[in-house]
């Protein structure tokens, strides 16, 4: 099987995603990071009524037109404990921040431009219609959409449909994804390690990556290299109804290798494994049943790199994100020289900077404060120590020609991902 493009890939990908998972509805407090199932519309005006937008007096502003002019204090009106009568000709009310402005007044004067002595205040600064009030319906009327389906909710959002009347939203349930590393060499972190041993670093990252994304991890735990092990946790799998079910490690075609056959002993539609990237070439896709899989590459940084190609546009898919297909990258500016690339595309960890920099636009030399990417000298695959220190990938197309520092690039900001 040749090797594909990325965007071919990934196209793939998000085609065997068939639909979104199923709406459940959750209260508000628990909606943070949850992905919006349908449109949301406004139950209520906002504010329900002329509102105070200051402290001071409820007023008629043709009463205030000269000044200073001596009103009756008639009442009050406080947030939650409105003034029921009406406003008439001489007549003002003590009003605070947020409470409804009484009927007949149509201004607010503020508590320091007026005197108050008794029950007579002397308004000192002329006022107009409207003044300092919110009108009812400002923000937004009954009925307004104001929340999109496949919004992925933030404190923000919740504060908004909480303010429109809802006290639980529709979403799309979490994602089961199963993520199961391979191989007899890996034991899990913190257990004691053989000397022909390393830990499974791949195993929490994912399962991370995926929780932020938005999914529900099941951890499968580490399978031996031998049908029987891979068997048995492909079958925990398919039993929990994993959405997703993603190995780490053995899906390339060494003897040790025995993923993708496992995985054919069940049934697997293989899509394709191996992509024109680097790192992570030993890439597979491919379904099994309604489980979408997706086997990654064993050495560390290979398998998060395209767990952010791959894995999170899928779960952004199940969770009916219509942008989980978009490009991730941004534009920056090169802090080095690269040579010439090759014929897989390139994600070089690179840290980060920001200076003043010309960048040449198509209306001619500009200066913007865009990110400086500097790509690590060293790129091994399984150096996690250099992910660590890296705030993007450096992203270089195939066969691109060698560039100077300085010239247009574009990257990927890790910290939006993992």
């Amino acid at each position: 099987m040749n090797l594909i493009s990325v965007e071919d890939a990934l196209s793939r990908v998000l085609a065997s995603v068939e639909r979104p998972v199923e709406t459940e509805h959750v209260p508000l407090a628990a909606c943070a990071g949850r992905t919006l199932a349908q449109d949301v519309s406004a139950l209520r005006d906002q504010p329900p009524f002329p509102a105070s937008a200051m402290d001071g007096y409820a007023v008629r502003s043709a009463d205030c037109a000269t000044v200073p002019k001596t009103l009756r204090v008639i009442g009050a009106s406080a947030a939650g404990n409105r003034f029921s009568g009406a406003v008439g000709a001489g007549d003002a009310v003590r009003i605070f921040t947020g409470a409804p402005v009484p009927a007949g007044a149509d201004a607010v004067v503020l508590q320091e431009d007026a005197e108050r002595s008794g029950d007579q205040v002397t308004v000192k600064e002329a006022t107009r219609p409207g003044r300092h009030i919110r009108a009812a319906g400002l923000d937004f009327r009954a009925g307004d959409v104001l929340l999109q389906a496949g919004l992925r909710l933030d404190s923000r959002h919740v504060a908004l449909a909480a303010a429109m009347g809802h006290g639980e939203l529709g979403v799309h349930r979490r994602p089961r994804v199963a993520i199961l590393a391979t191989g007899d060499e890996l034991v899990r972190a913190g257990e004691p390690v053989g000397p022909d041993q390393i830990t499974a670093s791949s195993l929490p990252a994912t399962i991370l990556m995926a929780e932020r994304a938005g999914a529900e991890a099941i951890d499968l735990g580490i399978a031996r290299d031998t049908l029987e092990s891979l068997d048995e946790r492909i079958r925990t799998a398919r039993d929990a109804g994993a959405d997703i079910l993603v190995t780490l490690g053995g899906a390339s075609v060494g003897e040790h290798d025995l993923v993708q056959e496992a995985l054919s002993r069940h049934g697997m539609d293989l899509g394709f494994w191996r992509v024109a990237l680097r790192p992570g070439k030993p890439l597979m896709h491919g379904r099994l049943g309604r489980t979408l899989l997706l086997g990654l590459p064993g050495n560390p940084v290979s398998s998060l790199v395209c767990a952010v190609l791959f894995l999170i546009p899928a779960i952004r898919a199940l969770l009916g994100d219509q942008k989980a297909a978009d490009d991730p990258t941004e534009d920056a500016v090169l802090g080095a020289d690269l040579p010439a690339n090759r014929e897989r595309q390139d994600y070089m960890r690179a840290s980060l900077s920001f200076q003043d920099v010309p960048v040449s636009l198509t209306k001619g030399p500009e200066r913007l404060m865009l990110p400086v990417a500097t790509p690590h000298l060293l790129q091994d695959s399984s150096m996690l120590s250099i992910l660590e220190r890296s705030d993007a990938l450096l992203v270089r197309p195939p066969h691109a020609p060698a560039a100077a520092a300085g010239e247009a690039c574009r990257i990927i900001r890790l910290e939006r991902f993992c």
